[in-house]
């Protein structure tokens, strides 16, 4: 049996116990009908005894010199009309005076009738005589004083009542077959529904199967996060919880952003939505599961794209140097061919003046004087060059100052102008127009302003411009809508704000507080609220 199919193993253990079901009811029911033709025969047999105990010819026979010529034939005759198997009369000596075998009449009773003689109470039960074990009642004789004079007893053989019960079989065994067929049908269809629902595999199988998926599960490296129909999370791997966290029960536990709760319940459906959690770049997939037609539940993959993200972000930096270099480099070899041929042309005085006025050009000496962190700078002189060759001129404010060393870590700084740079070069779509920066930095931290002449946000975009995966624009390649959801989030991470207004085109200010200050983020985001509202509601739109 260990080694037979699950099907074979679980139809025998049915039989089994269908077997034993009905064989133990089968013997329960023959016993109780058993003990109930005792019980009926038992009280037959002393109703008999009583009708003969009560004759008043029986009474009188006692007075006889010889009872026996009297009671022996009306014994018979009883015996005979009620189908008894024996009817003896004795007397209070236990001295046969009616026998079905009449040379047993004034002999010894075979079994002791002194408690029905001495109690003079009827008694029933099964005793062995001379004729065979038998069913048999007793009871006393009285005289007309009430005295016990003798005893009747009346019983009914064993084989008797054993025939009357194997009359009643039949009916028992036709229904302990049907109920073994009826089982063995049952039987059959659970088999069959067990090995579909199993879809035919062994218990082995499917440990085996169970095995692989557990190790498949927790060997890859995305986060694989299951959720029933109701959003209840019924698997999760050690790469989803390395992600998450605290997973939690079902959707409405889970400590993750409305943007995250949107994508993973459905809200916000498509492949390859990007959200942010914590400092992670996620990317999630949602795809249906399922199983023989019916829609079962769903399966959300996460993917870790904060290194790649960064990755990108400084790819993007290092282009935009590249081409500010390449734009310099340009531009000097057009400049010096210039110089080459004024003096082969013998126009030293021309040649000097060019030079001259070439090498006048302050903005690079503005720009390090104000901006005096050499990576914020530097940003700025990439920036500079990306935006002219967009044709677009980027400019720096009078007001801008930040001395070195204020900042602290520049990747945040660098972060938060270089994307409201970029969102501002993007506003203006390659069309002319102009991007002014402001740049203040002092011991609270540093505080960021960058302005288009683009046309604006639209007042219902205001807050979802810093939402992860927002974009504006119809056709994209790769994660978008993360350079701003960045900003904010540096921006809060630190205790500070971001916000957006329209003032002839989209103006946005940052406030990056400095490393160690000691405004919390409920203060920042207060901070943010007061100037949102001293600068006035949004009045323009993009268009």
């Amino acid at each position: 049996m260990r080694d037979a199919s699950l099907g074979t193993q679980l139809f025998v253990l049915q039989m089994v116990i269908v077997l034993l079901a009905a064989g133990g009811t089968a013997g329960v029911w023959a016993e109780h009908t058993r003990n109930q033709l005792d019980s009926l025969y038992q009280q037959r047999a002393l109703a008999i005894a009583q009708s003969v105990a009560a004759l008043p010819q029986v009474r009188e026979a006692f007075k006889l010199a010889s009872p026996e010529s009297v009671l022996q034939p009306l014994a018979m005759s009883v015996q005979q009309e009620t189908g008894a198997d024996y009817v003896v009369i004795a007397n209070t000596d236990q001295k046969r005076y009616a026998h079905p075998n009449a040379a047993l009449i004034g002999k010894t009773l075979s079994t002791d009738g002194t408690l029905v003689l001495r109690s003079g109470r009827s008694w029933v039960g099964t005793e062995t005589g001379t004729i065979g074990t038998t069913v048999r009642g007793k009871t006393p004789i009285r005289d007309e004083y009430g005295t016990v004079i003798g005893l009747v007893s009346v019983g009914v053989l064993e084989t008797t009542v054993d025939s009357q019960l194997t009359h009643a079989l039949p009916p028992l065994i036709w229904t302990a077959l049907a109920v073994l067929l009826a089982g063995l049908a049952l039987a059959a269809l659970i088999t069959a529904r067990v090995r579909k629902q199993t879809f035919g595999l062994e218990p082995r199988e499917i440990a085996a199967l169970l095995e692989q998926r557990e190790g498949v599960l927790h060997g890859v490296k995305e986060g694989v996060l299951a959720l029933d129909l109701n959003g209840r999370v019924t698997l999760v791997n050690d790469a989803a919880r390395e992600l998450l966290g605290d997973v939690g029960a079902d959707l409405t536990q889970m400590p993750v952003s409305e943007r995250m709760r949107d994508v993973l319940g459905g809200a916000d459906p498509g492949e390859d939505r990007v959200v942010l959690h914590g400092e992670r770049v996620l990317v999630l997939n949602r795809t249906p599961v399922w199983v023989r037609g019916r829609h079962r539940g769903w399966v959300v993959t996460l993917r870790d794209r904060t290194e790649l993200v960064r990755l990108a972000r400084e790819l993007d930096d290092t282009s935009s140097a590249t081409d500010a270099l390449r734009a310099q480099a340009h531009e000097f070899a057009n400049r010096l061919h210039t110089v080459v041929g004024l003096l082969e042309l013998g126009e030293h005085d021309a040649a000097i003046g060019f030079i001259t006025r070439t090498t006048g050009s302050t903005y690079a000496t503005d720009l390090r004087e104000r901006i005096q962190d050499p990576t914020l700078a530097a940003l700025l002189m990439a920036k500079s060059a990306e935006a002219a060759e967009r044709g677009a001129r980027l400019v720096l404010s009078d007001d801008s100052s930040v001395p070195e060393g204020l900042i602290g870590d520049p990747r945040d700084a660098v972060l938060v102008v270089g994307n409201l740079v970029a969102n501002a070069l993007d506003a203006l779509d390659g069309a002319e127009g102009t991007i002014e920066v402001s740049l203040q930095a002092d011991a609270g931290g540093l505080r960021v302003r960058v302005g288009d002449s683009g046309p604006g946000i639209a007042p219902d975009l205001v807050e979802e411009v810093f939402r992860e995966g927002f974009t504006t624009k119809a056709a994209h390649s790769g994660p978008r809508g993360l350079g701003l959801a960045l900003t904010r989030q540096a921006c809060l991470r630190r205790g500070g704000w971001v916000r957006v207004r329209n003032s002839g085109g989209a103006v946005f200010t940052a406030l990056l507080p400095a490393n160690g200050a000691k405004n919390g983020a409920k203060k920042g985001a207060a901070n943010g609220a007061a100037h949102g509202a001293k600068d006035g509601a949004v009045d323009g739109a993009r268009r």
